[in-house]
Order: C-alpha cells, then structure tokens, then sequence
C-alpha cells in the first residue's frame, strides 16, 4: 500500500514541474531527455547492487527495455505535441483512457477472475477521469492532428500492459528497479540523438537550467514506475485494480494540487468528476476482496 501511495504522489508531482517549467523558461523536450538519465543514475546508484551478470542471458527483457524506452520517450514528447494541437483537455482524456486498454488485456491475457464491483468500479473510474480532464474551453483540434490522441491511448496503454507483464514473466533473475532504470537509460540515448541532431541544425539552444529542470523531473518520473511496479506484487490486488487505482487518483491528486497550488478553477463538472472518481476507488477496494 506505502508503494502504492508513492507511486502516486510522485506521478502526480511530474503534473506539477511540467506546469512550472514555462514560468522557468524550460525547454521541456530537452528537460525530458536529461530526466531520463537522471532515472537510469539513480535507479543504479540505489539498486546497482542488485545487478547479476547472468541476467543477461535470462529472458527476453532486453528487447522489452529498448521497447519500454522507446514508449518512454515518444508519448512524453507526443503528449507535448499534441497538448498544443489538440489541446490540453482531450490529450489528458486520451492518456487517462488507456487503462481501459490495458485493463482490458490484463484481464484477457491473465484471465483475471471479473465481478459485478469491479466492472462497476472500472466504468465508474473512466467516468470521473472523463469528467476531472474535461477543460473549461477547448480549441478545435487543427486538421490531421487527431492521429496523436490515437496513438497516445493505444500507447499509453500498451505501455502500463508491457511493464505488468514483464515483471510478472520476464525478471526471475532482473530486479524491476533495475529494469526501469534500464528502460529510461534507453530512453534517455533515444532522446539524446534526437537533441544532438536539432543542436546540429541549430534548431534548439542548449540551456544549463534544462539539465537542472532534466534532475528536478528525473527522480520522481523513476520512482513513479519502479514504485507501481512494486506495487503491483506487494499489495495483493489484482493489477488491473492497483492501475486503476493509481490512474483515478493520479488524476484527482493532480487536480486538487492545481487548485490549491495553482488557483486553478474547481468547476462543477470536475468536481462532480472527482467525486464519482472517490466513489470507483472505495468500490474497487472492495471488489478486491470479493474475487
């Protein structure tokens, strides 16, 4: 459960320096790049420890690592992208929708036991995520972008169904922690070719204050996914309750920090959403107990 709650809190904390990078003139995409090898550091210089040399010739999580990374790094930048061209609003809803992918293929492929709570609770926690996401005004999505809310829910969903999976069958001998930190140094050098290659075409200017912003946002981005990661052994639920869990309350922890942080504005439809959100947590709490 300590897990579990870490786990949100930092994930909901990624919300908050995204919100303060413009006001400290942060290039995002490069602060993103440089989080990624603040993770693979800090995941090594905790758990380096851990590293056996015979994980190498164990399962096939290397290629789910590249793959791990891979996703990392596009839906961080796509979610940028598509927050400016289709708006804030409808790329939250598309993200936070994807537990419903990836819900859905934990429950196929693990042949997950299904109840009446929990279908309740699942329908019930994509209703207040809807609601909560739901922004006061939106600009119209420019033509041919709709393709970014696409593969951002496909994605997303695919990649909280790839970490499940691989730290159920794929790390008899690999630690989750250190196959995170793995996954986001992949990530990190796919980022890294991508920043040379702009710095080249001076398209971007390099900043000391991105590697600063790259710190601030790498440590709690590791621990977000190494702490769901244990949560998904160390709680007893069944995972597609602890990821719907982490996602509404990521969701309406995000929230409450942007009105009391941020002043932002608390309207009825959020609040409602925030509500029905409360109520899909009690519930899948207690569907647990009912499988």
């Amino acid at each position: 459960m300590i897990a579990l709650l870490f786990s949100i809190v930092c994930s909901s904390l990624l919300f908050v320096l995204f919100k303060l990078f413009p006001k400290w003139k942060i290039d995002t995409f490069q602060a993103i790049v440089f989080n990624y090898f603040v993770a693979f550091i800090a995941g090594f210089a905790l758990y380096g420890n851990e590293w056996k040399d015979s994980a190498m010739n164990a399962g096939a999580w290397p290629g789910f690592a590249l793959l791990a990374g891979f996703l990392f790094i596009t839906l961080f930048l796509l979610m940028g992208s598509s927050s400016q061209q289709n708006g804030v609003g409808k790329t939250s809803i598309a993200v936070k929708m994807s537990m419903a992918m990836s819900m859905l293929l934990m429950m196929i492929w693990y042949n997950e036991h299904i109840t009446f709570l929990k279908i309740l609770g699942i329908g019930l926690a994509l209703v207040g995520v809807i609601l909560v996401s739901k922004q006061d005004s939106q600009k119209s999505a420019k033509n041919g972008s709709g393709w970014m809310l696409i593969v951002l829910f496909v994605g997303s969903g695919l990649l909280d169904f790839v970490l499940n999976y691989v730290q159920k069958y794929e790390l008899d001998i690999l630690t989750p922690s250190l196959f995170s930190s793995i996954g986001f140094g992949c990530a990190g050098i796919m980022g890294l070719c991508v920043l040379i290659y702009k710095l080249i075409q001076k398209k971007i200017t390099f900043h000391w204050r991105n590697v600063l912003a790259g710190i601030l946002l790498g440590i709690p981005n590791y621990f977000s996914i190494y702490l769901l990661l244990h949560a998904y052994s160390s709680t007893g639920w069944n995972d597609s309750t602890v990821l719907a869990i982490t996602n509404v309350s990521v969701v309406v922890f995000s929230s409450l920090m942007g009105y009391f942080i941020f002043k932002e504005t608390l309207t009825r439809i959020k609040l409602i959403g925030a509500l029905v959100a409360i109520s899909a947590l009690i519930i899948l709490y207690f569907a647990n107990g009912s499988h």
